[in-house]
């Protein structure tokens, strides 16, 4: 929902502060996730900032679980 600088070298703390609410789900999404479990699919995951934040979203949003599946971990 907002524009954000690249997290490449954040550290943990920041990229935790910078994705804190920076995704919702569109108002006329929200009926779709009520009451369901959802896979969130990440690509490469650092310090899981991302994920955390995508998944609050969605449980925000009506979703009852939501899990992440990665490709990748990559070193923080």
């Amino acid at each position: 929902c907002r524009d954000d600088q690249p997290q490449r070298d954040a550290d943990a703390r920041a990229r935790a502060l910078a994705a804190a609410g920076a995704f919702v789900v569109p108002a006329a999404e929200q009926a779709a996730l009520r009451g369901r479990r959802v896979l969130l699919l990440d690509d490469v995951a650092t310090t899981l900032a991302t994920a955390q934040a995508c998944a609050a979203a969605l449980r925000d949003a009506g979703a009852t679980a939501v899990a992440v599946l990665t490709l990748a971990r990559a070193a923080s």
